[in-house]
């Protein structure tokens, strides 16, 4: 798979709807399923493990693994395994040598230990401080390894991720959420409503009601002619509202403005 192929979904209006609940599910028990179903889509994965570590840099240990949600299928990989140490882990020198906020890192073939157990793994790691937030997708033994151009693509996805699964954290800290299946699709749609007006407001960014209606419904994966017909304008228009709106965001395209109202 090339990177320019693999990029192609990523402009696919149902890619944006599936984010769009992705954003609405952070803090919730929810959120890495939605986030594993995101991603294998574009990349087959088997699972996700989704974790926080605290470290101590200047004694090169680990203080704290907290998982912060994991989702798949389980049954074809074996249950999580505790290494002899944390500071063991293979993914510890790596996270103390990163000098930017993001690492790829898929464990080699053989004697590699892995949480999991198996040698197909991929992480997408966020510096924040002393802490390191961790993305790992794993595949089962008997699969392939992640092939360069599925890493490559991963790596072009995780400035959209990463700062997901940092906000997952810190609203997972501050109040956790109990959803019940009648009521979760309201809430995911008003909470994206929510934590977009509360974007526009730190950003001290003024939209028109029709950028604003534009703008949420391209990030919740309606299409221009789907606005269109909703507001009873011309596609032209539905795109000159969204030319508007992104040039006062200071982004481009739909993909721009999903980085922008997640905050990468």
């Amino acid at each position: 798979m090339s990177l320019s192929s693999s990029i192609r979904p990523m402009e696919s209006p149902h890619f944006y709807f599936e984010l769009g609940e992705l954003i609405s599910s952070t803090g919730n028990d929810h959120f890495a399923a939605k986030m594993l179903h995101l991603v294998d889509k574009l990349v087959p994965a088997h699972l996700v493990d989704l974790s926080e570590w605290t470290l101590d840099e200047q004694q090169a240990t680990v203080l704290d693994i907290k998982l912060l949600g994991s989702a798949g299928s389980k049954e074809d990989l074996p249950a999580p395994r505790s290494l002899p140490h944390h500071n063991d882990h293979p993914l510890l020198k790596e996270m103390l040598g990163m000098d930017d906020s993001l690492l790829i890192q898929m464990n080699a073939k053989g004697k590699s230990p892995s949480l999991r157990g198996t040698p197909h793994q991929c992480n997408l790691v966020l510096r924040q401080a002393s802490r390191r937030y961790v993305i790992s997708f794993y595949r089962s033994p008997t699969q392939p390894a992640f092939s360069l151009g599925q890493l490559s693509f991963l790596k072009c996805l995780s400035d959209t991720l990463l700062p997901l699964i940092k906000r997952h954290a810190q609203a997972s800290r501050q109040a956790p959420v109990k959803r019940t299946v009648e009521s979760h699709t309201l809430l995911e749609q008003s909470q994206l409503q929510r934590e977009f007006h509360k974007r526009l407001s730190l950003s001290e960014i003024t939209l028109s009601a029709r950028e604003k209606e534009v703008c949420l419904g391209l990030l919740t994966g309606g299409t221009v002619p789907q606005m269109a017909e909703k507001l009873s304008v011309k596609n032209s228009s539905i795109e000159t509202y969204l030319k508007r709106a992104a040039t006062k965001l200071g982004v481009s395209g739909r993909h721009g403005l999903a980085k922008w109202m997640i905050g990468a």
